[in-house]
């Protein structure tokens, strides 16, 4: 598999040439090509012009960067979840990169439970969305409460012939708006627990569904999805009656990590800002740089930065021996976006007034590092999970 090692192939936690050369072609297509495109939009932009996005893209195809979550089989890049937060970190390195990775020069995958589905199902789906790099959504949370789904979630979907009929309302589901279809999760059972919960593909062109963008912080808003008698065809459950929780666990495990990369990312392109910054700014006849207060904000980001990053890497390492990484996801989602908030913070602060400047994407980067505290579940849930893991079964050996 692409970007795979072996734990035997680490030295001294370097990576292996291979993903080294990944980094590093990453690198250059970001520096080459994709944010001097990105320079002629507005300061808050989310899209590149069709015309823009269609010659990145040809590009990025030709590197072999397309879709790289997904399955080489389905004409993904195939590669495993260390390559994957490498190239997530280093995609998230330009003004839209917190939310859209390399402008979308990379294509869109779409949710991983696709491929748990029949081979009609990833036929229909899943390989017209991989060939143009289409944007998806997944719809879990509610106005009930998105934390627990397992019992927070209320969205009916009740069998009547050879259809679902949905009813209920989803909020906070990013990239609904620019999507043709996505993945519902709603209750099909009686009870309250996650045993009643299935999955669905849903295609937005159907009558009975309403969206609505939610406005934010950030110009990309997610949306509100509303279901009256939504009807989805029986062909279209993925997996069997009371599958969707498991599912779900599965996809938000997977995803928190690449998030967490996108958050390391963005942080670490601002920390590059601010020390080009403080090596020509002058105050009190000094280069900023000589200030020891600004040393050790500088200092305590660059720990942050790295602490974050080899918790990111060991999630993914121990992905790849096939190891449960649902405690490493949570651990490093919790860290990397705690830490990337302060090290944009501290960006800010450095550069005053240019910080909250629109010049400058420091401002937009400490918007939307902010919401990522709270997506793919907020610190607060993390910090629950990391607790009762450590009561259940006490304090384990991280390496």
């Amino acid at each position: 598999m692409p970007g795979s090692f072996d734990g035997a192939e680490i030295e001294g936690w370097a990576l292996p040439a291979e993903l080294r050369e990944l980094r590093n072609t990453v690198r250059r297509f970001m520096t080459d090509h994709v944010r001097p495109a990105e320079e002629k939009l507005d300061f808050d932009a989310y899209t590149f012009p069709p015309e823009v996005l269609e010659g990145l893209r040809a590009k990025a195809r030709a590197l072999g960067l397309w879709c790289v979550q997904s399955p080489a089989e389905h004409g993904g890049a195939g590669l495993s979840l260390l390559g994957q937060v490498i190239v997530a970190e280093e995609a998230a390195k330009c003004r839209m990169g917190a939310y859209i990775p390399a402008g979308g020069a990379f294509g869109f995958d779409p949710p991983n439970v696709i491929f748990k589905g029949t081979p009609d199902q990833i036929a229909r789906y899943a390989l017209p969305t991989i060939e143009q790099g289409e944007k998806t959504f997944v719809a879990i949370s509610e106005p009930s409460g998105g934390s627990d789904p397992a019992r927070a979630i209320r969205t009916r979907a009740v069998l009547k012939g050879d259809r679902y009929v949905v009813n209920g309302t989803k909020v906070w589901i990013t990239g609904a708006g620019q999507s043709r279809w996505g993945v519902l999760f709603a209750r099909t059972g009686e009870g309250r627990g996650r045993e009643g919960i299935t999955s669905f593909i849903v295609e937005i062109d159907r009558s009975g569904l309403t969206l609505s963008p939610i406005p934010v912080i950030r110009s990309y808003s997610p949306y509100e999805l509303h279901f009256e008698d939504y009807e989805i065809p029986v062909e279209n459950r993925l997996g069997a009656e009371g599958e969707g929780f498991a599912f779900a666990e599965d996809w938000l495990v997977h995803q928190r990590v690449p998030y967490s990369a996108t958050t390391i990312g963005t942080a670490q392109a601002a920390l590059d800002i601010a020390l080009d910054w403080v090596r020509q700014r002058e105050t009190f006849g000094r280069k900023l740089a000589d200030h020891q207060a600004i040393q050790w904000m500088l200092a305590d980001s660059e720990v942050d930065l790295r602490a974050a990053r080899l918790l990111v890497y060991q999630a993914a390492w121990r992905a790849e021996r096939g190891e449960d990484i649902k405690l490493e996801a949570s651990v490093c989602k919790l860290f990397a976006t705690e830490a990337a908030n302060r090290v944009v913070d501290r960006c800010v602060q450095i550069l005053g007034g240019m910080g909250v400047a629109s010049e400058l994407p420091l401002e937009r980067w400490f918007r939307e590092t902010r919401i990522k505290r709270i997506g793919e579940g907020p610190s607060e849930i993390h910090r629950l999970v990391i607790a009762r893991d450590l009561i259940r079964h006490g304090s384990r050996e991280s390496l």
